[in-house]
């Protein structure tokens, strides 16, 4: 089965690190990636969702970031 995350992060290099992380663990890139402006914050986000084929039923308890 597919999961999906949504990665987001602070416009700076962590969000770099963020994303190639999950790549480096098997994760792939879906869509293209978001970028806007955090008013709450005052601050620029970084966005994006990434997908990895698992060999397991869904299930909510996932901590999709440890697969």
């Amino acid at each position: 089965m597919k999961i999906y995350r949504m990665l987001t992060e602070d416009d700076t290099s962590q969000f770099c690190h963020k994303v190639s992380e999950a790549l480096s663990k098997g994760w792939e890139l879906y869509g293209d990636p978001t970028y806007a402006f955090d008013h709450a914050n005052g601050v620029m986000r970084c966005g994006q969702a990434v997908t990895k084929e698992i060999n397991q039923a869904y299930s909510p308890d996932m901590k999709l970031g440890q697969q």
